[in-house]
């Protein structure tokens, strides 16, 4: 098979390159290489493009980029023509075969501090990386160098051999100033930190929102949906009455022709008898106005529940408290609504210590039961007898028993 790579006989290093084995050569003191038929990995990364060369370095690659997916292009790498590399490097080196007036400026491998390069390899980097970091850095602080990594992580030639001019070596830092670089780079770092670290804050944030929207939104809709389905069972409960009803009046019709037969009389009424039962019918009609319950008061409602929900806006923080002061005015409406003719269930002394802590302390609990139908008599509240409302207190009550067992009451 055809060689896909070099590899380093002293260190195992895999090469894609004569000129990588070079640039190893040089940085290294390794001079033992041989042919191999495996390809050196290329994990192409799907959302910026950066080639890793090993599974260890697209695994530092995701954790600090947060890219997941990659093709892997290993198989299309093309075999390594060791001979024509190695001819096309001579002639490099001797300064190219057209001749020109200018030599070109012989490049050659960075030299960084060994000891700091062995601690980043300890780490997890690759070697051109981590040379790489070190020289950009001034090589002389580990720290200066993780923040340029951190600085130049999507780099395109982050993991290409770093190779500089001979005749212009990079300037050695002073160590006053190799610690104002490393500074000014983790400063850097640190505030690109930040701002991540906002932006995702505010993505929580954002998101947090939107899920509170959806939970109200839910909820209202649960509500809608427990209304129709009320209105549905009483249309469905209309219907079985009305047909009960019919079977009754149709049963009451058979009875009344089998009597009038047995009495020898004819199974139709006379003129006199229909007349005598419209009358009837009549007088049964009015009598059912008379006992029809009267509609319930839409606007008392409103106000009693603008009056729950500014309670309940008053007193933040206190909703058990403030659940405690409803129950205490449910109970009170109720026990007028069940016996309206005791006296002692119509009248309310706000002096008593009990009304004091759980009713007239808060804020339009009196208002509320003013509107019930009590009213101010000194430092009591009395309902006259006559001026008993029953249907006013049974939207009393359909007002406090939405505020208690409604989450979301006064929320919207």
């Amino acid at each position: 098979m055809a060689a896909l790579s070099l590899k380093c006989d002293e260190c195992g290093a895999a090469l894609r390159s004569v000129a990588e084995a070079q640039a190893h050569g040089d940085a290294t003191g390794h001079s033992a290489f041989s042919e191999s038929t495996e390809a050196v990995k290329r994990l192409v990364c799907r959302e910026c493009g950066k080639t890793c060369r090993s599974a260890d370095e697209w695994s530092l690659h995701t954790k600090r980029t947060g890219h997941q997916g990659y093709d892997d292009k290993t198989n299309e790498a093309e075999a390594v023509d060791t001979e024509a590399q190695m001819k096309a490097a001579a002639v490099e080196e001797a300064g190219g075969c057209g001749g020109g007036s200018a030599a070109p400026e012989e490049l050659v491998p960075a030299e960084v501090n060994g000891e700091l390069l062995a601690q980043m390899e300890a780490m997890g980097f690759p070697a051109a990386r981590a040379t790489r970091a070190l020289y950009r850095s001034g090589g002389e602080n580990l720290e200066a160098a993780i923040g340029w990594l951190e600085e130049h992580g999507e780099d395109a030639d982050l993991d290409e051999p770093l190779l500089v001019p001979k005749s212009q070596p990079k300037a050695k830092l002073t160590p006053e100033e190799a610690r104002a670089h490393a500074a000014e780079l983790i400063r850097k770092a640190k505030d690109k930190r930040e701002r991540e670290e906002k932006e995702m804050e505010k993505l929580r944030e954002a998101e947090r929102i939107r899920a509170g929207k959806e939970l109200a939104l839910a909820a209202r809709q649960e509500d809608n949906l427990k209304l129709k389905r009320l209105v549905e069972a009483r249309r469905l409960e209309k219907e079985e009455e009305a047909r009960a009803r019919e079977k009754i009046r149709i049963k009451l019709e058979e009875d009344r022709r089998a009597r009038r037969r047995a009495k020898g009389l004819p199974e139709e009424l006379t003129e006199e008898e229909k007349e005598e039962e419209r009358r009837k019918a009549a007088a049964k009609v009015e009598e059912e106005k008379r006992r029809k319950l009267p509609i319930k008061p839409v606007q008392v409602g409103e106000k009693m529940r603008r009056q729950l929900v500014e309670m309940k806006k008053a007193h933040p923080g206190q909703e058990e408290a403030v659940k405690v002061c409803w129950n205490t005015l449910l109970k009170m409406c109720g026990n007028v609504y069940t016996h309206p003719g005791e006296e002692k269930y119509r009248r309310v002394r706000l002096t008593n210590p009990a009304i004091q802590a759980r009713v007239a302390a808060f804020t339009g609990a009196v208002a509320f039961l003013q509107l019930a139908g009590f009213q101010p008599d000194g430092d009591n509240l009395e309902m006259p007898a006559d001026r008993v409302d029953r249907a006013v207190l049974e939207v009393a009550g359909e007002q406090l028993q939405s505020a208690i067992n409604n989450p979301f009451f006064g929320v919207l």
